[in-house]
């Protein structure tokens, strides 16, 4: 779709009278990372501007009185933040849930320990594989030993622990090893997340996409153990868009229980919808959250079902799967106000298929994520 075309979307039906307040804040701190996982979800090319510790203190305080429960720290990787305890206790004072999502690097026991004693509740910690050699190549950085203690410390902290793998290609034949891995760090939740491909998994998404015997066979080792560890641990199994058929309820619908803010204050309805055309953010500072979340016309452009285009807009399933993830249908068709390309019903769906049936062990490598700015 031209550039043209995408600023004369059709204005939004006028959206409900009331619109809930969200119940979880995803503050993305900062895009810089010491790893580059070719899977990474930030955007392939951003501008390198952050908010301040003050801005995101007000940040915290206007979530906390419009309405939101909890807050996802993360990034990039937010431990790159020198400010980050203060930031924390900021939340906690507000009486905010906290949620670490990290890489665990760099980190020191005593930080961690500063960081929990100024507020976190829980600690999501990325892994990308089973061993130190294949999780290093997939990280772009020798840090494997790193993680493995730095989920030692956050269970001797007494934190809960989520243990978090993003599954593609590279790894997804290793499921039982990693959750045997996971197991042995005492993770109370395992998270098998397979690779949405969306920002540097789309780009690297060749080389990404796993074949369907391959995810038949995680997916049967992930229900085995969800089962045999009923109680101990949680395991997760989240099957990627191109392979479920229908799609999921991204972020529970757009702009209705997540809000995101990024680096530079942009608020968005979820982490990738940066690049959609035709979609202007406000930034924080330029009025308050709780009107920007009530009447932003882009974050009010596709909440409820009368936007819907046919045949989502008579679908049994639009209020659950709200016509699926705005951003992958951009990403794949260049409009966004399509019917997700993942959802079998959609007219766009035999872009999907090509892409899963072109699927199949090969050489490929994913290029390393790379800071690549824009002004």
């Amino acid at each position: 779709m031209s550039d043209d075309a995408a600023d004369a979307l059709p204005a939004a039906v006028a959206p409900p009278a009331a619109v809930a307040p969200p119940d979880t804040l995803v503050a993305e701190l900062t895009y810089r990372c010491p790893l580059r996982c070719g899977y990474c979800s930030n955007p392939t090319a951003y501008a390198a501007a952050t908010l301040s510790t003050a801005a995101w203190q007000r940040v915290f305080a206007e979530a906390a009185a419009l309405g939101v429960l909890q807050l996802h720290l993360t990034g990039g990787e937010p431990l790159l933040r020198a400010d980050l305890e203060a930031l924390v206790a900021a939340a906690r004072a507000h009486d905010l849930y906290v949620n670490l999502i990290t890489s665990g690097v760099p980190l020191a026991r005593e930080r961690l320990a500063a960081l929990a004693a100024a507020g976190v509740d829980h600690v999501q910690l990325s892994l990308q594989a089973a061993t130190a050699a294949q999780s290093d190549a997939i990280a772009g950085a020798g840090v494997f030993a790193d993680k493995l203690a730095v989920a030692a410390w956050v269970k001797e902290l007494g934190l809960p622990l989520t243990v978090n793998v993003v599954l593609h290609r590279g790894n997804i034949d290793d499921v039982a090893a990693v959750v045997a891995l996971a197991e042995s760090l005492g993770a109370d939740r395992l998270e098998l997340a397979n690779a949405q491909y969306l920002g540097w998994a789309l780009a690297n998404r060749d080389a990404l996409l796993p074949t369907a015997a391959q995810l038949a066979r995680a997916r049967a080792v992930a229900v085995a153990a969800k089962a045999r560890l009923a109680g101990r641990m949680d395991v997760l199994f989240v099957l990627p868009d191109y392979a479920a058929g229908r799609p999921r309820a991204c972020m529970s619908g757009w702009a209705r229980r997540y809000v995101v803010i990024a680096p530079d204050g942009k608020v968005l309805p979820c982490q990738a919808a940066h690049g959609i055309a035709g979609l202007t953010w406000e930034r924080i500072g330029e009025r308050p959250l709780a009107a920007i979340w009530r009447d932003s016309p882009s974050l009010q452009r596709f909440r409820g079902d009368a936007w819907m285009p046919s045949p989502c807009r008579s679908c049994d399933e639009r209020t659950r799967d709200f016509a699926g993830c705005r951003c992958q249908a951009f990403a794949l068709t260049g409009d966004p106000a399509v019917p997700d390309p993942a959802c079998t019903r959609a007219p766009a769906h035999d872009l999907v298929v090509a892409a899963r049936d072109a699927a199949a062990p090969s050489d490929a490598t994913p290029s390393y994520r790379r800071l690549q700015l824009v002004p």
